[in-house]
Formats: structure tokens, C-alpha cells, sequence
């Protein structure tokens, strides 16, 4: 560290048995997926009108990414203010074709373009396929639907974004994470609940037959509480997915945004990895419900963090960010976000784990808790300079003028 604050943090963290060197390493080599659909409010590059299955982009800021060239420009700009070498996570709707292709038959080569981008900056990438947002989704159900035609189709369109996936992993020699998530449920109390839920299985076991080798892709199920229009009822609920994960050798994603607002996906993780080998998040900020808010440092995502991090855990938890606000200039949004969670994983490298976790142990929880208040004033945020310093990227808030410029000289110019 070359100033004297820095060198202050690094003798009071090292009292506490804590390099900071070796915090600020491990930080750079994590890896957290940012979601492409933050550019563009989650339109994708289909042009099939308003969005559907409880999908809600607020605000209109100008400036919308309106195409590929657009939305890939802006991406770099965010990436050239985030510290470290990333994955770009890309929307089905995402693919970048000459003509319209029906979902069902997308292929790699419709997402080659988004390969070359990833390459080119030393990223990786992950799938997603879209189930939502398409005539066939209309009424709220695609993998549950009762209709065997409609069912195939989005079973088929599963398919190929596993293809799609093992593509992205084979090309940049990253696993590339593949998340199903699905709108489907009943906006009253629905007559059957286990049909629904056994046709998904179904669907889920004709998606998940062939066997793709993990060093490319990484299948997983993505859970919800309730959506907008189902609120009475969630084909893929948390206790569905988790036995599917458990059954079927893919692994569950937990969004914080899609429990009940009790509930916290920080504790949440210890459990899953002492049962799982993998664990996936998206990480988002729910108000009042899954409202998709950009992610802000606040306690939760410093749970998350701290979990992960005591749990020994940077390898095996899967960090994708999850929001889109269209109320605020997008490329920060995707900074903030960013830049947040990274902080939050900082402070728990940052955090005397094992100390802490001696005391509690022994029952001194006087002291535990007075330890535990007293590193919230910790010069975290000097460690935070110095990374950003390394990594040749602005330490605080001037990395929005950088933005503020863009904004003026290439985002006010698009109608």
C-alpha cells in the first residue's frame, strides 16, 4: 500500500491476524456474472412488444440501449469503472440474428457475436433461457402448461440454450452457468397444485437428459415466492426446486428478491453448501417485494458476503446480479451494483472469522458482540482504494463523471 491511510489499514487489520494482500487477491479473482438486460430494460433485441410474466422495467431515463452495438458499448463502459475480469449473463432474447428465429430454434451460432465481445475483453459468459415476454406465455404457463404443444415448445427452447451454454463454456474456457426460471403459477387459489408441478418435472427431465460436461456448463433452477398475476401460486417454488436440484445433480439459484421479505438468503447458504456443491445467486434488492432495485451495500448484502467468505466458499457460490431500474442512468447502475457486492466481499475477506467464530464457541458473546460493532468502523474503505487503485480503476465516487461524460457525449444522442 502506498499511502499512509493504507498502511494504517494494513497494521490494525494485521493486529486482527488479517492480510490485506491476500484479501485484496482473492477479491480479484472473483468472478460475478452482470446481467446484460439492465441496458436495455429487459427488451432484448426481439422487438416483441411489452414485457409479460410479472416483468417490470420502472422509469424511462434516456439513453436505452436500442440494439446490440448500443448495449455491448455501454457494457464496456461500465466494465472499464468495475474492478476485475468478469462474465457478461445474456437473456435468450439476447440473440443477435439477421432475421427473426422462433426461441425454440436458436442456435450458437445467433450468440456468436456476444462470443467475440467476451473473448476479445477476457470474460466469460452465461445463458438464460426467456420464458416470458411471447405469445406462447400469454397466459402465465410454459413449462407447467397443460397444452403438450406449448409445453414442447418451451421444453425444446431449454434445450437449445443448454447448447447454447456448453458453446460459451467450450469458446472461452469458462464454465457458463444456464438458469431456468419460469412466470409460471395462478393468480387465485388453483384446484391443482401437484399437476402443474408434475408436468415442470417432466419438462425439467426431458431439458436436463443429456449430460453436458460441467467444465462447460452449469445447470440451474430458479425459484420463486410469487410473481405479478400469480400471486396465489408458484409452479417452481423454493421446496420444488430444491428437491429437483438435490434429485438431479443440478444446482439451485437463490434470488434474494424471491422470498417472503422475512426471509434472508444469507442464511440460506450455509445450508445449502453443506449439502450442495454448488450454489448459485442472483443477487438483486427487493422493496416491499421483488422489486428488482439496484443493489445497494446494505446489511443483507454483507450477510451474503460474510457467508460466503466464512464458509470458505468464493469457489463453489455462483454471484450473478439480478435488477434493472430504468428510473436512473443504466451503465451506473450496472457500476454501483457491481462495485457493491464487491465491496461487501471485501469487507468479509476483511472480517476475523475465525476469531469470531472462537468466541462464539466459548460463549463470550459480550465480547463477540462488541467485536462485531466495533470492525463495522474498520478502514475497510481505505483496502477498497487501494484495490481500486491496482486495479486501474476510479477508488470513489468519481467514476460517475466518467459516466456523467458518456451520457452527454453518446447516450443523450440516441431519440
Amino acid at each position: 500500500m502506498t499511502n499512509a491511510r493504507c498502511e494504517y489499514a494494513k497494521e490494525i487489520y494485521s493486529k486482527l491476524g488479517i492480510d490485506t494482500d491476500a484479501s485484496i487477491k482473492r477479491l480479484s479473482d472473483v468472478k460475478i456474472s452482470v446481467h446484460c438486460w439492465q441496458g436495455d430494460d429487459v427488451g432484448g433485441f426481439e422487438n416483441s412488444g411489452e414485457l409479460s410474466g410479472g416483468i417490470a422495467a420502472t422509469g424511462n431515463y434516456p439513453g436505452k440501449a436500442r440494439n446490440a452495438a448500443e448495449l455491448m458499448a455501454d457494457i464496456d463502459m461500465a466494465l472499464s469503472l468495475i474492478p476485475g475480469k468478469h462474465k457478461i449473463n445474456v437473456h435468450a432474447i439476447y440473440a443477435i440474428t439477421d432475421e427473426p428465429v422462433s426461441r425454440d430454434k436458436l442456435e450458437p451460432k445467433h450468440f456468436a457475436k456476444w462470443v467475440e465481445f467476451a473473448k476479445a475483453r477476457g470474460l466469460g459468459l452465461d445463458i438464460n433461457p426467456t420464458l416470458f415476454s411471447h405469445p406462447l406465455a400469454a397466459d402465465g404457463l410454459t413449462l407447467s402448461h397443460p397444452d403438450e404443444n406449448i409445453r414442447k415448445f418451451w421444453i425444446d427452447h431449454c434445450i437449445a440454450m443448454r447448447k447454447v451454454g456448453e458453446y460459451f463454456g467450450k469458446e472461452l474456457g469458462i464454465p457458463s452457468v444456464n438458469n431456468v426460471w419460469i412466470p409460471d403459477g395462478y393468480k387465485d387459489i388453483p384446484a391443482d397444485r401437484l399437476g402443474p408441478r408434475a408436468r415442470l418435472k417432466d419438462s425439467l427431465d426431458q431439458i436436463f437428459a443429456e449430460k453436458i460436461d460441467k467444465r462447460y456448463l452449469i445447470d440451474t433452477v430458479e425459484s420463486k415466492v410469487f410473481g405479478i398475476g400469480v400471486e396465489s401460486y408458484t409452479v417452481g417454488s423454493h421446496e420444488f426446486y430444491l428437491n429437483y436440484a438435490a434429485k438431479n445433480d443440478v444446482i439451485c439459484l437463490l434470488d434474494n428478491g424471491h422470498f417472503h421479505p422475512t426471509e434472508v438468503v444469507s442464511d440460506k447458504i450455509p445450508s445449502m453448501l453443506l449439502f450442495s456443491d454448488k450454489v448459485a445467486l442472483h443477487v438483486t434488492r427487493g422493496v416491499r417485494w421483488d422489486s428488482d432495485h439496484v443493489v445497494i451495500f446494505d446489511d443483507e448484502l454483507k450477510e451474503i458476503a460474510k457467508e460466503i467468505v466464512r464458509c470458505n466458499a468464493l469457489d463453489r457460490v455462483l454471484i450473478g446480479l439480478d435488477y434493472f431500474d430504468a428510473s436512473i442512468n443504466r451503465a451506473a447502475a450496472w457500476v454501483i451494483g457491481m462495485r457493491n457486492m464487491q465491496k461487501a466481499l471485501l469487507v468479509a475477506l476483511l472480517y476475523p472469522a475465525d476469531k469470531l467464530r472462537g468466541l462464539q464457541d466459548e460463549s463470550k458473546f459480550t465480547r463477540l458482540m462488541v467485536m462485531s460493532e466495533e470492525l463495522k468502523f474498520y478502514p475497510f474503505a481505505d483496502v477498497w482504494d487501494y484495490f481500486c487503485e491496482q486495479q486501474k480503476v476510479p477508488a470513489n465516487e468519481d467514476w460517475l463523471n466518467t459516466i456523467e461524460q458518456y451520457e452527454k457525449d453518446v447516450l443523450s444522442k440516441r431519440a
